[in-house]
């Protein structure tokens, strides 16, 4: 778990240390109330406090409001951040895709992740704090790696770097979120890759 606490703005502060055993019994409390088909709009602190044996106060202490509280349950119940490898730009890339097709799995097998994502959807600001502390960190550690690529030599450089995300990227969603029936093959981010970099032409005799 973090360490940090959230201050103005939805930044994070430093505080004092979180007890590991109490957020953690604070996340679990909101999950059990979700998966006992409680609306995720009309979940109170008041009912999460209740449901965790703490106060307001303490869930107040750890998270600025319900979206932040939130954007940390689904943290939660993702498949966890992957660790690069680091041996080049183009095996961290194929890392971060497979992170992607991962997350979609786990969509397609959980119908309350599912059902949690569709809700998140309709709520915006629920859904700008989750784009703005996970998406967008996600995308930009994505970009870094595409620029190491460029820089090393190992993607061209006549191309921007945004552009390449999106075909990267829009494959990967394309198949995992827009198409829930297509198949999802272990190997599918290593295909992406390898096709991005070979091209869609024709190849000559």
């Amino acid at each position: 778990m973090r360490d940090q606490e959230y201050g103005q703005g939805g930044e994070h502060r430093r505080g004092r240390p979180r007890s590991e055993a109490v957020e953690r019994a604070i996340l679990e409390a909101v999950v059990a109330l979700l998966e006992d088909g409680v609306p995720l709009g009309t979940l109170s602190i008041e009912r999460i406090a209740r449901t965790a044996g703490v106060g307001k106060a303490t869930i107040y202490r750890r998270w600025q409001g319900k979206e932040a509280l939130f954007v940390d349950v689904l943290r939660e119940i993702e498949p966890p951040e992957p660790t690069l490898p680091g041996k080049s730009p183009l095996a961290d890339l194929t890392v971060l895709l497979e992170s992607l097709r991962t997350r979609g799995l786990a969509q397609r097998s959980s119908a309350f992740l599912h059902s949690v994502f569709a809700e998140m959807k309709s709520r915006p600001t629920l859904w700008a704090e989750y784009q703005r502390t996970v998406i967008e960190p996600r995308r930009q550690a994505m970009l870094a790696v595409l620029r190491r690529a460029v820089a090393e030599g190992e993607l061209r450089d006549d191309l921007p770097v945004d552009l390449m995300y999106d075909l990267l990227v829009g494959a990967m969603l394309v198949r995992t979120l827009h198409r829930p029936d297509a198949p999802l093959p272990e190997d599918l981010a290593e295909q992406i890759v390898g096709a991005a970099l070979e091209g869609l032409g024709a190849r000559k005799a």
